[in-house]
């Protein structure tokens, strides 16, 4: 069984797509799995330049799949462990790819699905879109996905919205910082497209490192060796070739190498 469709298009932009419109594209052993997969191979492909991730059908994602709920109730502790352990993997995976990631959000985003939102760099979402961290109602808790949904949310809010389950809309999910940008359905694929020539403008290895900066400056204490490690970053940056081509086209008013070869 293949749940998730992935191509890389002649501009270096990945799509991961979610194919279980069926099951309201939700998750278990079988698709996690094949997410990790994925994603380990498109980190390391050199084609690569950014991600998207989306969802066939009339959601987003219901989370956990019920039958997979199901046979967890009768596993052993070990086994409940080695799952969440994988599904772990797959949210650090998304949040530590090394290229720009994009998360594009239509119809229900339940559960561990708000997880796969808050570890994507940007997230656009329609305007009838409708979200829940749902596991309490259950008995259960957002415990794998909540380091990313805390640090989208901040802990006041996502304290709230685990601790009662609310649904809320897509307005609320940009007010929550949880999306960057709501849309009609209609203008939803304009919309991440937008993003994805922006981003295809900048110098690939910048972003990057971009990305590896603002990790490793989220982590740290505003001292003495966080100011060292940033001025040797943009020393760094400014004597790479990117850099070096970036300025130059700058001071030359021409468009730098990386965005000829990207043109379709």
């Amino acid at each position: 069984m293949d749940w998730l469709s992935t191509e890389i298009d002649e501009r270096g932009v990945a799509t991961l797509c979610l194919n279980r419109p069926e099951k309201y594209n939700a998750f278990d052993e079988v698709l996690i799995g094949q997410l990790v997969q994925a994603l380990s191979e498109l980190a390391d492909d050199p084609k690569v330049r950014l991600l998207v991730l989306k969802a066939e059908g009339k959601h987003f994602s219901a989370g956990a799949d019920l039958k997979w709920m199901q046979r967890q109730v009768t596993q052993s502790f070990d086994q409940n462990l080695a799952e969440s352990e994988a599904l772990a993997e797959l949210m650090m995976r998304l949040d530590s790819f090394p290229h720009p990631t994009l998360c594009r959000v239509q119809g229900s985003a339940f559960g561990g699905a708000l997880g796969l939102i808050a570890c994507c760099d940007i997230a656009v979402a329609e305007n009838g879109s409708q979200f829940c961290l749902s596991e309490v109602k259950l008995g259960l808790i957002p415990a794998v996905i909540s380091p990313y949904v805390v640090r989208a949310m901040g802990p006041r809010q996502a304290g709230r919205y685990a601790l009662t389950a609310e649904r809320f809309g897509a307005a609320k999910a940009l007010e929550l910082d949880l999306v960057h940008e709501v849309v009609a359905i209609e203008e939803l694929d304009a919309c991440l497209d937008g993003f994805i020539q922006t981003l295809l403008a900048n110098g690939p290895l910048a972003m990057v490192a971009c990305k590896q900066l603002l990790s490793h400056v989220a982590a740290s204490p505003l001292d003495d060796a966080l100011r060292h490690h940033t001025a040797n970053e943009i020393a760094r940056i400014r004597v790479s070739p990117e850099g070096q081509e970036g300025l130059k086209a700058f001071f030359d008013k021409r468009a730098p190498g990386w965005q000829e070869k990207n043109r379709v």
